[in-house]
């Protein structure tokens, strides 16, 4: 079934793609929860009417993006974390604690967009992808470091 988007969906596409999906799918979810509507030939005049809305909120939304990419490029975040003596992590650094330093730093990034290739579980220097628009994807260096255990003294 064809279907016009009516928001970006990472899966299929951006706003105004006309994408073929199974019927099910459509009827059930995207079209109900107002993500897609119908390919007739009125909604697709429509969204011929709408395209250069379209283009421009693209066009803007990826220069924003840019511009978090380049304030992102400028900061490294540092993590601390609870080690043993080979410098593994008792757990590891998930995409919230990413999220949680940038917030620390004004950036602002859903954590679903954080990209972790493999769980961080050792102590290090590691390069993580942020995902900030379908064409702008940020790297970041986070730090892991062994968090300094206090002493106790009597």
């Amino acid at each position: 079934m064809k279907v016009i988007l009516m928001q970006d969906v990472e899966s299929l596409g951006l706003e105004g793609d006309i994408v073929d999906v199974a019927r099910g799918y459509a009827r059930n979810y995207l079209v109900p929860e107002g993500i897609s509507i119908e390919a007739s030939n009125g909604n697709l005049k429509t969204l011929e009417a709408r395209k250069e809305k379209i283009m421009a909120k693209r066009m803007k939304d990826k220069e924003a993006a840019e511009r978090v990419r380049e304030k992102i490029s400028q900061v490294t975040v540092t993590i601390k974390g609870k080690a043993g003596g080979e410098g593994k992590l008792y757990g590891s650094v998930t995409s919230r604690d990413i999220a949680q330093k940038l917030e620390n730093e004004d950036i602002i990034v859903d954590r679903k967009k954080i990209i972790i290739d493999e769980p961080i579980r050792t102590i290090g220097e590691f390069d993580v992808g942020i995902k900030l628009y379908p064409e702008v994807v940020a790297q970041i260096k986070v730090f892991v470091e062994k968090m300094q255990e206090e002493k106790v003294t009597e």
